[in-house]
């Protein structure tokens, strides 16, 4: 498969999300910490690469949960994992993982992309050292977390049975996945056009100059994960915390919008076009099939 080009993608990377504090705060307020199995695992060279695994006990092959945090690429941490999820997965006999990647800070886009690639194919190479089900993997994120997750479930698969690393001769794919405030697209136009309230770019236009509009064009396509939705694509849980037509907050309102719930209104209508099994939960919402990613997980994991 056909990387996203580094080059380019590191320019482009100033567009993707500004991601909202309000994330990083819920992520840093998680009580009753619990700590993982196996800490750290290293599924590249440097620091940032590395896998938290939270096991559950005995020799029968699980399934697996992965988690996978947000912060505009630019933010948030690994460590800081939802203790409750965690508990509740590994009662219902479901491994956990949370992954660490590369931030812009370390290396631009898509090297974050390139990361979880490696960090799924990693673990499915290793399945056997945790008594991991390959099969049945998979995992949620939020913001830009939910892109990643996203585009691992939706992406072409990147598994190479040709190459001479045979880490890379995994499947990058996921079973089921639960993107939360997950944006649909990095097609700015798109956001101005269908987003309340969002009126202006939260990047200055002058820092893309440097770009033709073909080639932002291109980046622009291979990075909005609505673009990979196809028939075959595993069964798909998305959950915002506003609801359709409700109105702007005062407080955090730039958070609030760059996790609109209409991005999850575009990708529900693009993956029940394509047959994909589809629940969006959103506040307020009736009759949903799932209330809440752990117990979407569940239900698909087991």
């Amino acid at each position: 498969m056909t990387r996203v080009p580094r080059m380019i993608i590191s320019r482009v990377s100033m567009l993707l999300l500004t991601v909202s504090c309000l994330t990083c705060i819920a992520q840093a307020q998680q009580p009753n910490r619990i700590e993982p199995t196996h800490a750290n695992v290293a599924y590249g060279e440097h620091p940032q690469q590395i896998i938290d695994f939270y096991l559950v006990d005995g020799k029968k092959d699980r399934p697996l949960a992965i988690y996978i945090h947000g912060g505009g690429f630019r933010g948030g941490s690994h460590d800081r994992v939802n203790a409750k999820l965690v508990q509740d997965l590994n009662a219902a006999g479901i491994h956990f993982a949370s992954v660490e990647y590369r931030l812009i800070g370390d290396a631009p886009l898509p090297a974050a992309h390139d990361d979880v690639i490696r960090a799924m194919q990693f673990i499915r190479f290793n399945a056997g050292k945790w008594n991991i089900d390959k099969e049945r993997i998979g995992a949620t994120g939020g913001s830009a977390g939910a892109q990643l997750v996203a585009f691992l479930a939706w992406h072409d698969d990147y598994a190479d049975p040709e190459s001479e690393d045979p880490i890379e001769q995994e499947s990058s794919r996921l079973t089921c996945v639960a993107p939360t405030g997950c944006q649909s697209t990095m097609d700015i136009d798109w956001w101005l056009e269908n987003i309340p309230g969002y009126t202006q770019p939260h990047r200055e236009k002058d820092e893309y100059t440097q770009l033709s509009g073909v080639a932002l064009e291109a980046v622009t396509r291979e990075i909005s994960v609505i673009n990979h939705i196809s028939p075959g694509d595993p069964p798909v849980y998305l959950q915002y915390n506003m609801a359709p037509g409700s109105p702007i907050p005062e407080e955090n309102a730039q958070g609030w919008k760059v996790h609109h719930v209409n991005f999850g209104l575009a990708m529900e209508e693009k993956l029940k076009e394509a047959g994909v099994e589809v629940t969006l939960n959103y506040r307020g919402a009736e009759g949903v099939k799932y209330s809440s990613v752990g117990e979407f997980l569940i239900d698909k994991l087991k």
